[in-house]
């Protein structure tokens, strides 16, 4: 089954309705061995697209994902971006945001962290936290500085919409791509996830009691999501919304879609000058000349 990245795309202008967008689609591959491959496949077209991206130097990508506890990311940064050299490629993941961060206007942070031309940058969470989150629990806001009340609100999140969509086409403008992951579960399979959190040993590390309270504000989450993905999806910066309750599924989708932004780049290794050819010419002829039989001076006969 062939992977087409239109059909997750959020259009710039389109209204969001998660509740009729699904959180599990067919499987685009037919058993784990063909999984592997596809993956396989993606990762090492990934890795000659990221070396392509070094040598032209002329644009930078920044993938950013976003979703509800336990939706996959760390697992899908892990897997799909596994044959990238780490020397080109960063990841960043936003927690809390410092004392020292919250003297500055939301973007700042973040901004510090943008991935240089030729290089992939990777957020795993970012600043849409301030359109998300704090839209769900206004009373952050006091730690910037800021209120809010049911009147004032709409007002304050258009203001980021607006300067999110302004940041994110001026990146554009100055040769940043963007693309940008919804990885959307379902409550169910969240809470299969939970219960396998507490279940299994290795994993009881990642789960805590207010990842459960959290789930009593999951309307009010999807209805910010729903505001945010539409709002802030334009043709500069798109919104993809990933069915996420098959892992394995969702790997393959933003795989390709990773594989399809960087080959729609059109990149390419610089080309040789006629000066440059001659110059290695005699770099060549010069290195096939030496003799390497001769080895330094004897110092002790001096």
């Amino acid at each position: 089954m062939k992977i087409h990245a239109d059909e997750f795309r959020v259009h710039e202008g389109a209204a969001v309705e998660l509740g009729t967008r699904p959180t599990r689609v067919p499987q685009v591959y037919k058993s784990k061995d063909q999984y592997r491959a596809i993956l396989s496949d993606h990762i090492q077209r990934l890795s000659a697209q990221q070396s392509l991206l070094y040598a032209d130097n002329r644009y930078a990508v920044l993938f950013i994902f976003q979703a509800m506890d336990a939706a996959g990311k760390d697992g899908m940064i892990k897997h799909v971006m596994s044959g990238v050299n780490p020397q080109g490629c960063q990841v960043f993941s936003f927690k809390h945001p410092s004392a020292h961060e919250l003297q500055h206007d939301f973007l700042w942070r973040t901004t510090r962290d943008l991935p240089e031309r030729g290089h992939i940058g990777i957020f795993n969470r970012s600043y849409y936290e301030e359109v998300l989150i704090l839209r769900v629990h206004p009373e952050i806001l006091g730690g910037e500085g800021l209120t809010t009340d049911a009147d004032a609100g709409e007002s304050l999140w258009h203001g980021r919409y607006r300067s999110i969509n302004d940041l994110e086409h001026h990146l554009h403008r100055n040769g940043t791509r963007i693309v940008k992951f919804f990885l959307h579960l379902s409550k169910e399979e969240q809470r299969k996830r939970f219960l396998a959190r507490i279940d299994e040993p290795d994993k009881n590390w990642k789960f805590s009691m207010a990842d459960v309270e959290e789930r009593e504000f999951w309307l009010q989450h999807m209805s910010a999501y729903e505001q945010c993905l539409g709002a802030t999806s334009t043709d500069a910066a798109p919104w993809y919304i990933v069915p996420a309750d098959d892992k394995e599924n969702a790997r393959l989708v933003v795989s390709q879609i990773v594989l399809d932004t960087l080959e729609g780049l059109k990149l390419h290794y610089p080309e040789t000058t006629d000066a440059r050819h001659r110059e290695l010419a005699g770099i060549r002829s010069k290195l096939a000349g030496e003799d390497v039989r001769s080895g330094p001076p004897d110092k002790g006969n001096h």
